[in-house]
């Protein structure tokens, strides 16, 4: 499996960096559930419109193109840090303080200066990149042209050419994400994967598993979902690698030719359901039962109970108000209301 990831560039992190190679990735759900980003690397400047059952999303580029999902690596960079801070007590804040160097180090990638080129190149087609949208954020429609950052401030060393320091100032719908925790931790092997596709088709699978057993797709729909603008026939030569190398980090990729199916299957390699989150978030989530989750899968069907308990303990938390006498009816309804306001396409 290890053959076919990229090479692990800071195995041992960095001293410099230590506190943010500890950070536990995440990502919005909503950009992994619509693709957001271009799979290919080279520029994409054509318009496009996204549609599935009824939401649709429209990206007009900018002349540098639409962000690819090697670009996505500082919104996630960006959402980690905050989430991270969340959790120690620091205010949340939609302009992040991000260090070059320790983005570099902490997504796999080199420091030398084509990478500091490319970073800027990177902030050039997220900024310049607006979208359109029908996709309901938190129970609300929003149908405006949006971005998905408002701006960044950049400070480079004149005599080097290095970039000192980075400030993205994050876009009301990435805020609203982190806001709600509408996020989910990422395999730290995902920067490690090589090819556009295989980064688009974790995502897919990282939210449709979760912590369950399995998911299955049509390989049309997976196509459709994935975002890609080859064909289906192409598609399924790009899945091929995945198929037979079997490196997908936390899932397993089977596929029923006599179906057209594709499973991703649990490799049960998450970290466990609260470890880092110890503390006041850990103590209220053993309130809940064990026989709660089974219940909460009736009430929001499709969607990781687990993930659900995480986001109830931090919204509870964020109330101020003392452990509920009955944790399993307040998480019940919890995820009764959010199956709601959050309707699976």
């Amino acid at each position: 499996m290890a053959d076919q990831l990229k090479p692990l560039r800071h195995p041992d992190g960095d001293l410099f960096v230590c506190d943010i190679t500890d950070a536990i990735l995440k990502d919005d759900l909503a950009s992994m559930e619509h693709p957001f980003y271009a799979l290919s690397k080279k520029p994409d400047r054509e318009p496009r419109r996204y549609e599935h059952n009824g939401q649709w999303i429209e990206f007009r580029p900018s002349i540098k193109g639409l962000p690819t999902i090697y670009d996505k690596d500082l919104i996630i960079y960006a959402i980690s840090q905050l989430i991270a801070g969340m959790k120690e007590g620091r205010p949340l804040s939609k302009r992040v303080q991000i260090d070059p160097y320790a983005f570099l180090v902490f997504t796999q990638r080199g420091t030398g200066g084509r990478d500091y080129d490319a970073l800027c190149d990177s902030l050039d087609r997220i900024d310049g990149t607006r979208f359109r949208t029908n996709v309901l954020f938190g129970g609300t429609r929003t149908d405006e042209w949006m971005g998905i950052i408002d701006g960044a401030r950049m400070e480079t060393d004149e005599a080097s050419g290095k970039i000192r320091s980075l400030e993205l100032r994050l876009s009301d719908v990435v805020m609203h994400s982190i806001e709600e925790m509408d996020v989910l931790t990422l395999h730290r092997d995902y920067f490690r994967l090589t090819r556009p596709v295989e980064r688009r088709i974790y995502e897919i699978a990282r939210k449709s598993v979760g912590h369950d057993e399995s998911w299955s797709f049509r390989m049309h729909t997976l196509h459709h979902k994935s975002g890609s603008k080859g064909s289906l026939r192409e598609f399924r030569r790009q899945l091929k690698p995945l198929l037979d190398g079997d490196h997908l980090p936390d899932y397993r990729v089977l596929y029923d030719a006599e179906r057209d199916l594709v499973t991703f299957v649990n490799r049960n390699t998450m970290p466990a359901r609260g470890g880092r989150e110890a503390g006041t978030v850990g103590a209220l989530l053993a309130r809940l039962s064990g026989e709660v989750f089974g219940r909460a899968r009736a009430v929001a069907p499709g969607w990781d109970v687990h993930m659900l308990s995480e986001k109830f303990a931090l919204w509870w938390l964020r109330t101020g108000k003392p452990a509920p006498a009955d944790a399993d009816a307040l998480f019940l309804s919890f995820c009764s209301s959010w199956a709601e306001k959050n309707q699976l396409p």
